[in-house]
C-alpha cells in the first residue's frame, strides 16, 4: 500500500529535552526502538578546526537588505561531530537537515515528508518499502549521491550497530534496483519505520569520502560545517552546489552555545545573537515586553515530564496509592509556576505523536477523591504514608518541593532525594529501587516503554503489550493510531505514572529574523529558510 500522511509519510509532497541543562541521552539496554532518556554528559575539550573550504555565496533567495550572517544561541553543545557514534540530541539538532540528509525527513508537525527520496510505496503486507530518489544529487564534496550510497549507509549502520541502529526494527535487507531506486525489506511489519528513517538511521553518507568524522562533516545538505569549536560554536556556510530545493537563504549561520542562561539572555539583548532557543519563560519576559524589537513564541515538542511510579514497589504496587497521587497533583499550579507555557498531559503520548488523545480528564485534580483512596489504603494526614522520590539534580529542586507540598495534603510524606545522575541511573534505572522518580522523557514515538515489563517502571500489562505489538504491525495509520490510543488510555487508567506536563520550548528572536522553526527545534533545527534583516 502507499500512504500519504502520518508516520507512513507524505509521499506525494515535493522536495530532540529537552531540559536546558542536559545534552545527551542514553539508550535502554533492551535495544528497543527510541528508548532514550535525557542525561547530563558534558565533555570540556575544545576542538577548533576548519572543516571545509569556506564559500561566500548562498544559492537561496534573500530579501533585499538581508544580512549575510545570522547568529543563533542554543543550549546543548556537541562535543564532537561523529553522527554515527556520539550520543546526544545536540548532533541531531544541528546536523540533520542542515549538513546531513536522510531518505525522508520530518516536518514541524512531526510528520514524515520527502527528502533524498522524492516518493515511496509500501507493499500491502507492510514488508517492502520502495524509495524513489531525486535525480542529480551530490554530496558537498562533489561526489554523486545515488542508490548505492543509500544501500551502503544503511547496511553500514546495521552491520556496525552504530548509534540508533536498533530503531530499524525487523530490518531484513536493502538493495538498489537501479541508480535512483532502493528497496528495503522487513521480516515483519514496523509501522514506525518511516519515522525512524527521519533520524540518524536514515542518513545517507558518502562511502568514498575520507574525513575525520569527529571534527568534519561531509553530507548532502544545504550547509557545510566551516568551523567547529567543541562545546562552544559551529559555523555553517551555505553549500554553493546544493542539489535540492532547500537552498540556504543566509550565507553564514553561526551557532553559539550558552551553558549560562543569563549570558545567553545578555547576548540576545546586546545583539550578539539574533535568536535564542530555548529561553526560560521567566527570562523571556523582558523580550515579550519589547514587542517592537523582539518576538517570543513557544513551540510544541515531545518532552514528557514523567513522575514514574514503581508498579512493583512495596506501597506503589497498590493502584489506590497511585490513583490518589494522580488526583492530588495540581497540574495547573505546577505549569503556572513555570510561566504557564507548558501543556497539560494526562497520558504517555504527546500531542505530536501517533495515537495522541487528551487524557487529562482520566484523573482530574480532586483532593476529596485522593483522600478517600488513601483512606481505603489505610492512610491519612494523621497516619501518613512515607514515600521516596528520587531524581537527578539536573531537574533542580522546585518540582520536588511542589510535589512534597501537594501530596502532604492527602497524607503522603514525600522524602525527596535529589542525586547525581550516575546515582539515579544505578538506583532507579538499573536496580529499580525507588517509589517515585522524575524524568523528562523527550523522545518521540517512545510508547514502547509501557509495553516493556523490564523497563524501570515495572509496569506489566499484557493487554497494553498486545495492543502495542498490533500497532507496530499495522499497515494503516488510522488502525495504528487507534491501537496506540487504546493502549495509552489503559496506561493512564492504571495510573502507571503521572505526566506532570508536556514541556514546550520557548524561543525568542530579533524581529528582523524570519523563518526560524518553533516546533521541535531542540530535536532537529533546519536553518535553510532563516534570514535576518538588521
Amino acid at each position: 500500500m502507499s500512504d500519504t500522511n502520518g508516520a507512513h509519510g507524505d509521499a506525494g509532497a515535493t522536495a530532540a529535552s529537552t531540559d536546558a541543562s542536559l545534552n545527551a541521552r542514553v539508550k535502554t539496554p533492551h535495544r528497543r526502538p527510541w528508548g532514550w532518556i535525557v542525561l547530563a554528559a558534558v565533555a570540556a575539550v575544545a576542538i577548533v578546526v576548519g572543516v571545509v573550504v569556506g564559500v561566500t555565496r548562498s544559492g537561496g533567495d534573500r530579501a533585499a537588505g538581508a544580512s549575510d550572517t545570522v547568529t543563533i544561541g542554543l543550549k546543548l553543545a556537541p562535543t564532537n561531530l561523529d553522527i554515527r557514534n556520539q550520543s546526544g540530541s545536540a548532533l541531531d539538532q544541528i546536523l540533520i537537515g542542515n549538513v546531513y540528509e536522510g531518505l525522508v525527513a520530518r516536518d514541524e508537525n512531526n510528520q514524515v515528508v520527502p527528502a533524498l527520496a522524492s516518493s515511496w510505496e509500501e507493499s500491502a503486507d507492510g514488508l517492502t518499502y520502495t524509495f524513489h530518489l531525486n535525480e542529480n544529487m551530490t554530496f558537498s564534496n562533489g561526489d554523486v549521491l545515488d542508490a548505492e550510497d543509500v544501500v551502503w549507509s544503511i547496511r553500514d549502520l546495521v552491520d556496525n550497530q552504530y548509534h540508533d541502529a536498533s530503531s530499524l526494527a525487523n530490518f531484513e535487507s536493502i538493495a538498489a534496483t537501479d541508480a535512483n531506486t532502493v528497496e528495503l525489506r522487513l521480516s515483519a511489519p514496523n509501522s514506525n519505520l518511516l519515522w525512524a528513517l527521519t533520524g540518524r538511521c536514515g542518513l545517507v553518507l558518502d562511502r568514498d569520502a575520507d574525513y575525520d568524522a569527529q571534527t568534519e562533516a561531509v553530507g548532502s545538505g544545504p550547509y557545510l560545517v566551516s568551523d567547529f569549536r567543541a562545546n562552544d560554536s559551529i559555523t555553517l556556510t551555505a553549500n554553493p552546489d546544493y542539489w535540492g530545493g532547500h537552498q540556504a537563504k543566509t550565507p553564514t549561520v553561526v551557532v553559539r552555545y550558552f551553558a549560562d542562561d543569563n549570558a545567553a539572555v545578555n547576548a540576545l539583548a546586546s545583539g550578539d545573537v539574533q535568536v535564542l532557543a530555548p529561553i526560560s519563560d521567566s527570562l523571556a519576559d523582558q523580550f515579550r515586553e519589547n514587542e517592537e524589537r523582539y518576538t517570543v513564541k513557544a513551540g510544541d515538542g515531545t518532552d514528557k515530564y514523567v513522575l514514574a511510579f514503581n508498579s512493583a514497589g512495596e506501597h506503589t504496587a497498590d493502584i489506590r496509592i497511585r490513583q490518589a497521587i494522580r488526583c492530588a497533583i495540581n497540574h495547573d499550579e505546577i505549569i503556572a509556576s513555570r510561566g504557564g507555557t507548558d501543556a497539560a498531559l494526562g497520558g504517555p503520548i504527546p500531542s505530536l505523536d501517533p495515537g495522541y488523545e487528551d487524557l487529562t480528564d482520566v484523573y482530574p485534580y480532586d483532593l476529596d477523591r485522593a483522600r478517600a483512596l488513601m483512606a481505603e489504603a489505610g492512610y491519612s494526614q494523621d497516619n501518613p504514608l512515607t514515600l521516596r522520590l528520587e531524581y537527578a539534580n539536573t531537574y533542580g529542586t522546585e518540582l520536588g518541593d511542589q510535589l512534597r507540598s501537594q501530596l502532604r495534603e492527602i497524607g503522603i510524606d514525600l522524602d525527596v532525594e535529589v542525586v547525581e545522575f550516575s546515582t539515579w541511573l544505578q538506583d532507579v534505572y538499573t536496580n529499580r529501587d525507588y517509589d517515585l522518580s522524575l524524568v523528562d522523557h523527550n523522545e518521540s514515538h517512545d510508547f514502547y516503554q509501557w509495553a516493556d515489563p523490564d523497563y524501570y517502571y515495572n509496569y506489566d500489562s499484557p493487554e497494553v503489550q498486545d495492543l502495542y505489538a498490533r500497532a507496530l504491525a499495522a499497515t494503516d495509520d488510522a488502525e495504528r493510531d487507534a491501537l496506540l490510543a487504546r493502549a495509552a488510555r489503559i496506561v493512564s487508567q492504571d495510573a502507571a505514572a503521572d505526566w506532570l506536563f508536556n514541556y514546550r520550548v520557548t524561543s525568542a528572536w530579533d524581529n528582523g529574523v524570519e523563518g526560524f522553526p518553533v516546533n521541535l527545534n531542540q530535536t532537529q533545527l533546519p536553518l535553510w529558510d532563516v534570514t535576518y534583516t538588521a
